[in-house]
This record gives C-alpha cells, structure tokens and sequence, in this order.
C-alpha cells in the first residue's frame, strides 16, 4: 500500500522550522500519498504552544501546496490540540469556522506544568498514574478524532525513572481505551519515540497496539511526529508491520473529519 503520513509539523507549529513545501517534495520522494499536517494549537496562555499558530497562514500553505503538488499528493488540514478536555469552550470557539480534516488531542501539560516539569519530585508511580488519569479525561470529555502518542510520557520518565510496566497500568489503559472506541475515537502509532535514545519504542507500545485491537478498537492511524521535512514519514514500515501483527487489516484517513479505510493487504 502507498503511506500515509498524519502526524507531521511545520514551522506553523512553535517548535518547527520545516516548510510546507519541503516536506510536501520529501513526502512525495519517498512515496507517500497522502500527507495530514497536525500543528500545535492551545488556547492557554499558559501552554508553550499558545499564540504561535496563525490559521490564515496555516490554510493559504495548505492551498498553496494543493496547487503545486495535488496531481502527486493527497495534502489534508490537520490540527494537534494541547489538552482539548480543559477549556473546552474557548477550543469551541477557536475552532468553530476552520476546514479542519482531522483533530489530534495530546496531553502535553498537566495541570499547566510541561510533562517534564510536572514529573520533579515524584514517585515513578505517581508520574505515570497522573498522567494516564489525564489522558482519561481528555479521552472522556474532548472534542477529537485520534489520541495522539498515547503514552508520552515515558519519553520524558524513561531516562529517569525507567519505562513503565504494562500490566501495572493495564486496567487504565484499558479504561481509556474502552471509552475511545465509546466515543469513535481513534488512537495513533506515532514512531517518534523510535529515534529516542533509551526509548526506542512506538507510542503507544505494542501490548498496548494488541490491547485496542482485542477490545474491538479500529480507528488507527499512522504518523512520523515528524518536525523537520526530511524525517517525513519515519520508519512506517515498522508502523505497518505492527499494525499487521497486532492484527488490523487496515487504517484510516481524514476528511472533513469524517473517517475512511485503507487497506493493509
């Protein structure tokens, strides 16, 4: 099957400098057909990605890359909300007039501390805890369509306090998982944590793939978190395998976020 990339940044997002159209040329030079570009957006002023994103721009480089490359390249409008389950209201209304194609909802921040600033002084126990419970919230009460990166935060706890035991979460995760498929919403295999030095793993992990796929889960989708145009795309031929050996037949894309199917055979 050709790729599909639905997690990818550009310097629309605050922590990118990649162009628009470079990573559109990269995405069609590795055989991509289909990209979704997913910027960081918050309406807290507290959270780092507050006040970056300029839609206007946004969309006219969207157009713009339609135009150039539309007759090699599927190019869909995308959005990453930084804790899309707390003021829900002003998300409502910031959003209320975009052509979005699809919504990815991240925890990034608790209680408006980054991941890494919220973990200082805290038990191993407590930092994953916490941070599963939020993911919960978000999952229960958000206004999205994928759960980006599920288990995040063993990017950051790993090198300190180590990975964590699936089965010591299992019941959690299972609760947020329940609820997802509930409520039509998806989850991601996002292989930035791939490229993690002590990581070297997916988001989420595979037991946790096989787990969403046992409870009938189906929504997945597949996605580099790439912030620079020559990382477009990476390492999806692990992402795929694992799809497969987790036992989904297929995957989804975006419109008008409304969901469709491809297949992995």
């Amino acid at each position: 099957m050709d790729f599909m990339e639905y997690h990818h940044h550009t310097d629309n997002s605050f922590d990118s400098k990649a162009q628009m159209k470079d990573v559109c040329q990269q995405a069609i030079n590795k055989g991509i057909a289909e990209i979704c570009f997913t910027e960081h957006f918050s309406v807290n002023p507290k959270a780092p990605t507050y006040g970056h994103m300029d839609f206007k721009r946004y969309f006219s480089q969207i157009e713009e890359c339609r135009e150039l490359f539309g007759s090699q390249l599927i190019i869909k409008a995308g959005i990453e909300l930084c804790e899309p389950h707390l003021m829900k209201e002003d998300y409502q209304e910031a959003l209320a007039n975009l052509e979005l194609d699809f919504i990815l909802g991240s925890v990034h921040n608790i209680k408006e501390e980054k991941l890494r600033t919220f973990m200082v002084n805290k038990t191993k126990e407590e930092i994953y805890q916490d941070y599963f419970e939020e993911v919960y919230e978000l999952v229960s009460q958000a206004d999205i369509d994928v759960i980006a990166h599920l288990d995040l935060i063993k990017r950051y706890a790993t090198e300190s306090v180590g990975n964590y035991n699936f089965d010591k979460y299992k019941a959690l995760i299972e609760k947020i998982l329940l609820k997802a498929i509930e409520r039509g919403i998806g989850i991601e295999i996002n292989t930035s944590g791939l490229s993690k030095s002590g990581l070297i793993e997916t988001f989420p992990s595979m037991a946790v793939l096989r787990l969403y796929r046992a409870l009938g889960g189906e929504i997945l989708t597949i996605g580099s978190d790439s912030h620079q145009a020559k990382t477009v795309g990476f390492n999806q031929e692990i992402a795929l395998k694992m799809a497969k050996e987790a036992g989904f037949d297929k995957v989804y894309v975006f419109k008008k976020r409304l969901p469709s199917t491809l297949s992995l055979n």
